[in-house]
């Protein structure tokens, strides 16, 4: 009985949480680009440079005092944990190249914890709704009931165990439709009405070597160096710095800023030339890179995904105008982020059925997802038991 009560608090305060960060996040982007209606791509194409350029830089700066001023004082872990969220907000808001996800999972992780402190739980139990609720904020804020679930428990608890899993469904569908006076369940994407022949799945597996080459270098470039400590006070130059760079290209590219979304719109609408779509490919880890070493926290889920899909509007792009080909580059473009995806979160089923429900094409295509997501798995974890043989080879040798 209290464990079903717990599921239903968790439910609540993910949903709450991820209205209440999706309003923030809005609030903060209309802000720092000044302007009312429409989407944050077009609020930054109606923007002067100045305030491309100003605006993430403001952002940084605000974001890595906040930073440096709460690694001072850590008396309060709950306060603590909701003004970091906070910070998170404000800088993918004001622009930077991160992840929105993070701030609604972290809260509502706290604050669910918070709300269950007074009920009897074992600890496995507990250990179980507190992923769910950070499944159920990822849930509410992207509207993926079934992205969010699978998330809190082939992510997090790396388990298919019936209680975890229908904890977790119950979690994240309660959490969407509490979200869904703010978020009104609209999807991030909008799949164009076309048609495409079931061949394309041979595609998708062709194409993994293509998202299985960039998800690696992806993978090693967020994880693969030192950041930044945040009790020193060089975040907030770094982290600036990193705004400035990322509003300056804007100037020039005005779908980086951001989480990522402009560049998954811009994909899925063939909007991508071949020039832009390798500056995008290029810049967007990049840019990404710069802020995780200046010190600043931030996900990583939609940073990725705009990466495949760059890489696969590259693709197709270059296919079509080199071999004549006709690809449909919103298809090819989902393909290789969904195979990226799955490189970077160890979790192909997530990567395919989350780019999914972001898009909700057909659903044959969720079976196109799937292979180029699996694919894309099977051949990086191949590269890296190779690489963990050599590296074996080397130190016996020595």
């Amino acid at each position: 009985m209290q464990f079903g009560c717990a599921i239903a608090v968790i439910g609540l305060i993910a949903g709450v949480a991820g209205a209440a960060t999706t309003l923030l996040l809005h609030a903060i982007e209309h802000l720092t680009f000044h302007y009312s209606f429409g989407t944050l791509l077009s609020g930054i194409e109606g923007s002067n440079p100045v305030r491309r350029a100003v605006g993430p830089l403001l952002g940084g700066a605000l974001a890595g005092w906040g930073w440096w001023a709460l690694r001072r004082r850590q008396d309060r872990p709950p306060l603590t944990g909701t003004a970091d969220a906070g910070l998170q907000v404000l800088l993918v808001g004001s622009g930077a190249s991160l992840g929105r996800e993070g701030a609604p999972r972290q809260l509502a992780a706290a604050w669910g914890d918070i709300g269950v402190s007074r009920l009897a739980l074992t600890a496995a139990d507990r250990r179980i709704l507190l992923a769910c609720a950070a499944g159920a904020g990822l849930g509410a804020v992207y509207s993926v009931p079934l992205g969010g679930a699978l998330f809190a428990t082939r992510i997090l608890l790396r388990t298919w165990h019936p209680r975890a899993l229908g904890t977790a469904l119950i979690t994240s569908s309660i959490a969407v439709m509490v979200a869904a006076p703010v978020t009104h369940l609209e999807h991030p994407l909008s799949w164009p009405d076309s048609r495409l022949s079931y061949l394309f799945v041979f595609l998708a597996l062709a194409l993994a070597p293509v998202a299985t080459a960039v998800g690696l270098v992806f993978d090693r470039m967020m994880h693969g160096a030192p950041r930044l400590t945040l009790r020193s006070w060089m975040v907030i130059p770094g982290i600036a710095a990193a705004g400035l760079l990322t509003g300056v290209c804007s100037i020039w590219l005005p779908e980086l800023p951001g989480n990522g979304r402009s560049i998954l719109q811009v994909s899925m609408g063939s909007g991508l030339t071949l020039t832009s779509a390798a500056l995008i490919l290029l810049l967007k880890p990049l840019l990404t890179m710069l802020f995780l070493r200046a010190g600043a926290a931030g996900g990583l889920l939609t940073p990725a995904l705009a990466t495949g899909a760059a890489a696969g509007s590259l693709a197709a792009l270059a296919l079509n105008h080199w071999a004549g080909t006709q690809l449909h580059v919103a298809a090819v473009s989902l393909s290789c982020a969904a195979g990226l995806l799955a490189i970077t979160q160890r979790s192909p089923l997530f990567a395919a059925l989350f780019v999914w429900e972001l898009a909700r094409p057909p659903l044959w295509l969720l079976l196109v997802f799937a292979v180029g997501a699996y694919a894309a798995y099977g051949l990086a974890a191949l590269r890296r038991r190779h690489q963990k043989e050599a590296g074996r080879e080397i130190t016996a040798a020595a």
